[in-house]
Order: structure tokens, then sequence, then C-alpha cells
């Protein structure tokens, strides 16, 4: 991996950890479901153009965006809303635990033994992590964002039905375009009329959309398609353990949040464990041969 591209795969970290600061920002005012409608929405608006409409895969994508999109971000930055960034950002990391479990559930991918124990430690993390005073009287936010975590991997079981004909930035843009009405009708039946609140946002809010559309989800997953395009997965998974870092290094630097030992204990089991499941040292170690 040359420099050009070690610094397009640290920016995607970058980008989806100060996603999880920039989205607390903007729960101030926003709606979860109404903030992520209208990130979808713009992010749509402004890619829809580039790629064509797959309409052979149209139902399919719509049932995706429901489950990944819909219920998934609904979830997790309504859990987000509650929850300080850093624990939601670490329970986030669970989707990974989920993923195998569910591939095993739907698909019969057996787990390996190195997996497995990725997935014991992650759960004793998490363990910790909910019994720190800032889960305390806030069980409803944990349970919210890891249910969006077990959406995530839920989805990306069903994105394996497509069998890679649709290209990463097709999926993300007709995803967007379907989740984003979708999410604003769950908006209006939840929280009400939307048209007060988005006719109120003042120039922060409407930063964190355009933080959330255009960095988080263009450039953000511009930059991981770019670098799986290039990258085996065993090289490029590990850079996603450092989204926890971002995040909480954001909400330290802009929202005066400062984790607790105890929540960096169980969030560093956690990252200990996923990068049990993600990183394979023989492939790893081949490709920084040739650094």
């Amino acid at each position: 991996m040359n420099a050009k591209d070690l610094l397009i795969a640290l920016f995607v970290p970058l980008s989806w950890g100060l996603g999880f600061a920039a989205a607390k920002a903007g729960l101030g005012h926003f709606p979860p479901l109404l903030l992520m409608s209208l990130r979808f929405f713009l992010s749509s608006v402004l890619i829809v153009w580039f790629f064509p409409i797959p309409k052979r895969y149209l139902i399919k994508i719509f049932y995706i965006s429901l489950v990944s999109a819909t219920l998934q971000y609904g979830l997790t930055f309504s859990g987000l809303n509650i929850l300080d960034t850093s624990t939601a950002s670490l329970l986030v990391q669970t989707e990974v635990v989920f993923g195998i479990i569910t591939a095993a559930i739907f698909l019969k991918e057996i787990p390996t033994k190195k997996q497995i124990t990725g997935i014991l430690l992650a759960c004793c993390g998490t363990i910790i992590l909910l019994g720190t005073p800032s889960v305390e009287g806030k069980a409803l936010g944990a349970i919210l964002v890891l249910s969006g975590a077990f959406c995530w991997a839920l989805g990306q079981v069903m994105v394996r039905s497509l069998n890679g004909e649709v290209n990463g930035f097709t999926l993300i843009c007709w995803i967007g375009i379907f989740s984003s009405p979708q999410m604003l009708v769950m908006s209006f039946v939840i929280d009400g009329n939307p048209i007060p609140i988005i006719l109120t946002a003042n120039l922060i809010d409407w930063f964190t959309v355009i933080y959330l559309g255009i960095v988080m989800t263009i450039l953000g997953y511009g930059a991981w398609f770019y670098i799986l395009s290039k990258h085996p997965m065993p090289v490029a998974m590990p850079f996603l353990l450092l989204i926890p870092v971002s995040a909480i290094l954001g909400a330290m630097l802009f929202l005066d949040e400062i984790p607790s030992m105890d929540v960096i204990f169980g969030g560093i089991i956690i990252i200990i464990g996923i990068a049990i499941i993600l990183i394979e040292p023989k492939i790893l170690f081949k490709r920084m041969k040739k650094f």
C-alpha cells in the first residue's frame, strides 16, 4: 500500500468515526429518522445521475434499504440520541459479531475457531461496557444500538443475494433513494410534522446534514470502495478498527465528552475481539513486506 492509498484508507475510519460526533450534534435539533432521511436524500440526489438504474434488482434493493438503512440507522441513531458518543460507537462494532452469527444461521457459513474466540472476547467487552455508569439508566439506548448492529448484519446477508451484480456506489445510491422517504414517513408518524423542524434548523444543523451526506456517505464510501478495489479484504478491514477511536476523539474535541476509564477498558476488549475476527496475519504480513 503506497502513501496515497494509506491516506485514503485512513480517511475512511476518520470520516465515519467523526460522523458519530457530527450526528450527535445534529440530534440536538433533528429527530434521528429525519436526520438520516435528509442525509440519504442529499447523497442520493448528488450521485444518482452517474449510475445506471439496476432495474432487475430494485425490489431486492428496496427490502435491503428497509433493513440495512431505515431500520439500522433509525435504531442506531435513536440509541446515539440517548447514549454518549463513545459508548454508542463502541457498541456499533458488534455488527461484525452479528455479521458472523447471521452468516452462520442464514448462509450456513461455519465460523472458524479464531472468529469464535473474537466473538467471545467482543461479547465480554460488550458486557463490561453495558455495566458502566455511562449506560446506567440508559438501557434502552444500548438495546437500540445493538439492535441497529444486528439489522446491519442482516442487511449484509441480504446484499449477498445480489451476487455482486450491483456495484457498491450504485447500491449505496439506490438504498438512499428508497430509505430516505421511508425514514421521512416514519419520522412523521413518530415525531410529527417535520416541516417546522426543517425550517428552524440553523447553519450548524445543516452542516451536520452536509457532513453526513457528502463527507461520511459519498466521500467515505467512495474511499472505501477504492481501497477494496486495490487491496484484499484482510488488508482493508483492519482500518475500520479505527472508527471508534476517531469517534471518541471527535466527541472529546467537539462535544466535550470524556469517556470514563471503564468505557475505555470495555472498548479496548471489544476492539481486540473484533481485531481477532478481522485480521488475517498471514495475508497482512505478506502484503506488508511489499510496502
